[in-house]
């Protein structure tokens, strides 16, 4: 089917291009969220008609959305989750667990703005696009962690994945086995008797 885009949409094209597309595409996303026109002769007709008026209003969202941009850019939030000690979590962070740090931040984002193609299912900092227009698109980061102390640690960039207690237990271990196999230690002269075997 072939469309008249009303706004920029990602990986289609410009406003005002007629683009061909698939049918359910069309239907179910371009039409119904007011994204495209079908592109009749009439329709071309219409656009033209509100060319103008779309531009305006394009200009006036890019504004608005260029302020919000300014406030998250490079922004990072924190996510909290239940992991093992690999770093793998117990369930994985969606677009809605995003959404929530955003707005607990004073930040209201939709479901459609975060470019996020799988959940994050690992601890560490992950990078995410936010689209807050189609013209006006920011990167912020997402840091998963398993409590408050680990996300700070992470942020500033320390190696999570060995922690320092197993590095001071396994210190601990080499001192312990250093002493036991230390050469110069006191041995007894006398060898143990052979154990006396039956015919």
């Amino acid at each position: 089917m072939e469309v008249i885009l009303l706004e920029r949409v990602a990986k289609l094209g410009q406003m005002g291009e007629v683009v061909k597309v698939r049918d359910g595409f069309a239907r179910n996303f371009l039409l119904k969220r007011g994204k495209a026109l079908r592109a009749t002769s009439d329709n071309r007709a219409k656009f033209d008609g509100m060319k103008a008026e779309l531009e305006a209003n394009n200009l006036k969202a890019k504004g608005e959305a260029t302020k919000v941009a300014e406030k998250i850019n490079d922004r990072n939030v924190v996510v909290l989750r239940q992991a093992s000690e690999t770093g793998q979590l117990f369930g994985s962070v969606s677009v809605r667990d995003i959404i929530a740090s955003f707005e607990a931040d004073g930040v209201i984002i939709s479901r459609s703005q975060v470019m996020l193609d799988a959940p994050i299912k690992t601890i560490g900092k992950h990078s995410i696009a936010i689209a807050v227009h189609p013209e006006v698109e920011v990167s912020v980061s997402v840091t998963v962690a398993r409590s408050a102390d680990e996300a700070e640690r992470i942020n500033r960039g320390e190696d999570i994945s060995s922690r320092q207690e197993d590095q001071d237990a396994a210190a601990e271990a080499l001192a312990a086995a250093g002493e036991f196999f230390d050469p110069e230690a006191q041995h007894d002269d006398e060898a143990p008797a052979p154990a006396a075997t039956e015919k």
